[in-house]
């Protein structure tokens, strides 16, 4: 596979070298970009060198880029890794600038994008920095994270760059998934459902499907097969396997029961509506009282029926729930994963502006066997990606625990 190195100019610079040569090691072929301020920390030549192309630099070289070479090579890499990614290149690719090879690259490109990002503990924490890489992570940009230990600057932190291996293996990660995940059959279920009064009005909530397309989207990076469940939403669904949209909680939980036994792990992330009118109006109700009653009944229980299914048969997916809460969040969540046999159970406090429903950023706590664990406001991109850290390492103990018996 082609690989476009980027390396801009921070003193992790050195370290790019090796991973150029890992990456060579691991059969890839390799093209590094550098910025202008890379070449103060290491030579070009030397990169040259090891990869036997030219180095790219200056995107308005005579002669050179003919053939518009960003986009030539845009179109052709497997996927851009930058190492180091410094805080003035992860800004410009979080606001679209694009002044240089490096940044218009990342534009013009469809590959996957991984940056290992490097620079003073201090500016790796500031809010600026953390809002670039969430709205990065947001678009499915991917990370190797920095050490922490002594900087360059003399200061002790988190800021150094991932060494060499790691960022190698987080390419082959990208580009070969070999998780736990990789191969398994996933159902993802996203979005709100419309519970219809009359063929006009509805019963629904605020949810857009964000979390759950995030979620499914993630899956599929690592390599799973995917199966998407969505009710009503705008967004723009990820490349899954299969996508199924439905209306209503009715319609949501049949499509999940009749492929409960084909998967190996269901995350429920889908607003479903607890009640339904008990019944539907053939034509729209006309406007007349001031007031006006509605008899609901409970909706189908999607994720009591699929825990319920796995404790009376001993089988069943791995079961993520998600819980909505607005009060005593996290004893609410603790309560639901016992009720409904669920493996995890996702709560966040529907009732932050910033977080839950129709945000691109959520704050969750994830409530699993061994206790919670409280995730701090990010973007659901990343939420995503904890979650399914923590079902493939749920994953990896039940294989542990059936190789042992």
């Amino acid at each position: 596979m082609l690989i476009a190195l980027g390396v801009s100019g921070g003193i992790g610079a050195y370290k790019a070298v090796e991973v150029a040569r890992g990456l060579q090691k691991r059969g890839h072929d390799v093209v590094a970009v550098m910025t202008e301020t890379a070449m103060r920390f290491v030579g070009p030549l030397t990169f040259e060198a090891i990869t036997r192309r030219r180095v790219v630099i200056d995107q308005f070289e005579p002669g050179a880029n003919a053939d518009i070479e960003h986009v030539s090579l845009a179109s052709t890499i497997d996927l851009l890794v930058i190492a180091p990614a410094t805080a003035n290149v992860i800004g410009k690719l979080a606001n679209g600038i694009a002044d240089d090879f490096l940044s218009t690259l990342y534009i013009a490109t469809r590959a996957p994008v991984l940056l290992a990002p490097s620079m003073n503990v201090n500016m790796f924490a500031h809010e600026a920095v953390r809002r670039n890489l969430d709205a990065l992570a947001a678009r499915g940009v991917r990370f190797v994270e920095p050490g922490e230990g002594y900087l360059a600057c003399g200061w002790i932190g988190k800021g150094r760059l991932a060494e060499p291996d790691e960022i190698v293996a987080a390419c082959e990660a990208v580009l070969r998934p070999q998780g736990p995940l990789r191969g398994r059959r996933v159902l993802v279920t996203a979005g709100p459902t419309y519970e219809d009064l009359d063929p006009v009005r509805y019963v629904g909530n605020r949810s857009s499907g964000r979390m759950g397309f995030a979620v499914a989207d993630e899956a599929v990076r690592r390599g799973a097969d995917v199966t998407l469940v969505a009710g009503p939403t705008a967004l723009e669904p990820p490349a899954v396997r299969e996508l199924i949209r439905v209306r209503s909680a009715a319609e949501m939980h049949r499509a999940v029961m009749a492929r409960a036994d084909e998967v190996e792990v269901a995350v429920l992330a889908a607003a479903v509506a607890d009640y339904a009118p008990a019944e539907r109006a053939t034509h729209k109700v006309p406007k007349g009282e001031e007031t006006i009653s509605h008899v609901l009944k409970r909706t189908p229980d999607m994720l009591g029926d699929l825990g319920g299914r796995r404790i009376s048969s001993g089988r069943g997916p791995l079961l993520v729930g998600f819980a909505a809460e607005t009060e005593d969040v996290v004893a609410r969540a603790t309560l639901k994963r016992t009720r409904k046999h669920a493996d995890l159970i996702v709560a966040n406090d529907v009732s932050r502006g910033d977080a839950g429903f129709d945000v691109d950023t959520n704050a969750v706590t994830i409530v699993g066997p061994e206790g919670s664990e409280s995730l701090p406001l990010q973007s659901k991109a990343r939420v995503a990606a904890a979650i399914l850290d923590r079902v493939e390492a749920l994953l990896k103990e039940r294989t542990t625990a059936s190789t042992r018996s």
